[in-house]
C-alpha cells in the first residue's frame, strides 16, 4: 500500500535574528571550565566574566548555575517533545560556541530552560544511542544494539522489549515518532511494534533528502499506526520540511491524553543537501541508481558553508515546531528536550573536544543538550552535571508516573530529583562500549582505550581535549576504572565474530 502527500502548503518560518544568542560558558569556575566550548566564541565571555554577548536590545544574557525550583508543582503530567538532531556536533550551536553557525531558536530554548555542558550520547553512532534511549539500557544488552549502526534487516529492536514509548503508552500517554527510526527494518521491526502508536518517517540510517532513497536504493518514507500497519508514503519534497509539518500537526492537535513525541531529524546527516539543492540531489540519485553503494555518504560533497546551511535549517525547523506548540496553549505543560544522537562528523565544530562520530573520545559522545519545562524548571540556567542518554529514559518514566519493567532493569539514573527537588545526583559511572573502543567516566576522570589498544586516563575538568594521559601517574585509579568497565562489560552480550 502506498499513501501520497496532499498538495503542499507553505510553512511559516519564525524570525531568525542572528543576535539572539547566549553565552556558551556562563562563568569560569573550575568545574565549569571542564565544559568550556571553543576559544573563538568563548574568548570574549571569558574576558568579560559571566556576561554573554549583546542581544538585539543591547543587553547581555547571563546564565546562572542550575538550581531546582523546589516550590513548584505541576497541575498535570507533562507532555514530552524529545527532539534529536542527527550527527550534530557538541559545539555546532551558537550557544555552544560555534563561531559561524547561528541558531537563534535553539539558543532561545536554552535561555528558557537549562543548557547542559556535559551531556553524553549512549554511544558514538546512530542505532546504539537510539537503543539506549528507547530501552534505558546499554546497547549491548540487546542483539540489535550490537550493530554499530544497523545496516541490514537481520536485527532490530525486538517488539517484546519494553521501551520508553510502550511504558508511557501503558501509563496513559499518546505516543508518536516522526523522522528517523534506525532500529530495524520492516517487516519485523517498526516503531508501531515497539510502543509508538503512530509513526511517520524513515527506517534506515540515511536517505537522500528529496527522492527518499536509502543506502541500497530503496524508497524509505513510511506512515504507520498500530491498527493499520506501515505503508509507503510518497512525498518528494525536502525531507526536513515534511517532518517539520508533521510535527507541527502533532503538537498543535488537541490530545485527550498527555503525549510523547520523538521527533528525530536526519539533519545535518549526510548527504550534504540543503533545501533547494535539486542539482546535488539529482546527482546523488543518479549514482544510487547506478549501483554506487557509497553515494549517500557523499564523500566528494559538502562544505563548511553547506553544513552551516543545514544546521541553521534544523534550527528554523525546531523553531517552527516550538511556535506551533506555543500556539496550541500547551507550552507550559510540555517538557522539551533537544540533543543529538552522537557527536559530529566531517564538517562539525567540536572544539575543544577531540574525536568525532564513531569514537568514544569526547567529540564522539559529548553532545549539546537543552531541556525546557516552564511549569517546573526555571530558565536561563546551565548545568555541568555529567549524564547520558539512558538517564533521560529513567527521568521521563519517573516524570510520567510510569515504572520500568522488572525483567528489564534500567542502566540509566533518573535526573528528576536533581531537576525538580534539588537533590544531588548519585555518584555513578557512565559506561560506553563499541566493538573497537571502551570508555568509562567516574567524576572528573575518564578511562579510555581506543583502537590503538592502549589504556589511557584523562582528567576531563582540567583536560577536556584528552591530550594529557595520566595513566602513568595515576596507576591505581586507572586500574580501578578499568576493573569497573570490565565488570559492566561482563554482563553484556558479546559481539558476534567477524
Amino acid at each position: 500500500m502506498t499513501r501520497s502527500a496532499p498538495a503542499p502548503a507553505p510553512s511559516a518560518r519564525p524570525d531568525s535574528s542572528t543576535n539572539d544568542r547566549i553565552s556558551p560558558t556562563g562563568g569560569i569556575s573550575r568545574r565549569t571550565f571542564g565544559g568550556l566550548v571553543g576559544a573563538t566564541a568563548a574568548a570574549g565571555t571569558l574576558a568579560a566574566g559571566a556576561a554573554g554577548p549583546a542581544t538585539a536590545a543591547g543587553t547581555t544574557h547571563r546564565e546562572r548555575p542550575f538550581r531546582a525550583a523546589t516550590g513548584r508543582r505541576a497541575a498535570r503530567r507533562p507532555n514530552i517533545l524529545f527532539i534529536l538532531g542527527d550527527d550534530l556536533g557538541w559545539a555546532d550551536l551558537s550557544s555552544y560556541g560555534s563561531p559561524h553557525i547561528r541558531t537563534p531558536h535553539l539558543d532561545r530554548l536554552a535561555r528558557q530552560g537549562v543548557r547542559f555542558t556535559q551531556a553524553y550520547a549512549g554511544s558514538s553512532t546512530c542505532s546504539p544511542t537510539r537503543f539506549s534511549l528507547y530501552t534505558g539500557r546499554f546497547p549491548g544488552r540487546t542483539e540489535g544494539g550490537l550493530a554499530e549502526p544497523i545496516a541490514d534487516r537481520s536485527v532490530g529492536l525486538e517488539p517484546d522489549h519494553p521501551t520508553l514509548a510502550s511504558l508511557l503508552r501503558d501509563a496513559g500517554y499518546a505516543t508518536g515518532l516522526i523522522g528517523k527510526w534506525h532500529c530495524g527494518y520492516l517487516p519485523d521491526f517498526s516503531p508501531t511494534r515497539s510502543g509508538w502508536e503512530t509513526f511517520f518517517g524513515n527506517f534506515g540510517g540515511a536517505l537522500e533528502y528529496y527522492s527518499k532513497l536509502g543506502l541500497a536504493g530503496e524508497y524509505d518514507l513510511y506512515e504507520g499506526n498500530v491498527t493499520e500497519g506501515d505503508a509507503e508514503y510518497r512525498d518528494l519534497r525536502y525531507y526536513t520540511r515534511i517532518i517539520t509539518e508533521r510535527a507541527v500537526d502533532f503538537v498543535g492537535g488537541r490530545q485527550a491524553r498527555p503525549w510523547l513525541l520523538n521527533l528525530n531529524f536526519t539533519t545535518p546527516h549526510w548527504p550534504w543537501i540543503a533545501d533547494g539543492d535539486e542539482a546535488a540531489s539529482a546527482d546523488v540519485v543518479r549514482r544510487i541508481k547506478a549501483g554506487d553503494r557509497g553515494a549517500l555518504q557523499h564523500r566528494d560533497g559538502g562544505s563548511l558553508a553547506k553544513y552551516q546551511e543545514m544546521v541553521e535549517d534544523l534550527d528554523r525547523s525546531v523553531g517552527t515546531v516550538l511556535a506551533a506548540l506555543k500556539r496550541s496553549g500547551q507550552e507550559r505543560d510540555t517538557l522539551v528536550f533537544f540533543g543529538s544522537d552522537n557527536g559530529g562528523e566531517r564538517w562539525s565544530y567540536n572544539w575543544p573536544l577531540s574525536g568525532n562520530k564513531f569514537t568514544l573520545q569526547e567529540g564522539g559522545i559529548r553532545v549539546p543538550a537543552i531541556v525546557r519545562w516552564p511549569a517546573r524548571i526555571d530558565g536561563g540556567q546551565v548545568s555541568h552535571e555529567p549524564h547520558f542518554s539512558p538517564d533521560w529514559t529513567a527521568t521521563l518514566l519517573e516524570l510520567a508516573g510510569a515504572r520500568p519493567h522488572r525483567a528489564y532493569p534500567l542502566d540509566g539514573t533518573s535526573l528528576a530529583g536533581y531537576l525538580l527537588r534539588g537533590e544531588r545526583l548519585p555518584e555513578r559511572d557512565l559506561f560506553w562500549r563499541t566493538r573497537g573502543e571502551r570508555a568509562l567516566r567516574r567524576g572528573d576522570w575518564k578511562y579510555y582505550r581506543g583502537t590503538q589498544k592502549k589504556d589511557q586516563l584523562f582528567n576531563l575538568t582540567e583536560d577536556p581535549r584528552e591530550q594529557a594521559d595520566r595513566a602513568g601517574a595515576e596507576g591505581r585509579r586507572l586500574a580501578e576504572l578499568r576493573a569497573a568497565w570490565e565488570a559492566v562489560d561482563a554482563t553484556l552480550l558479546p559481539y558476534p565474530e567477524g
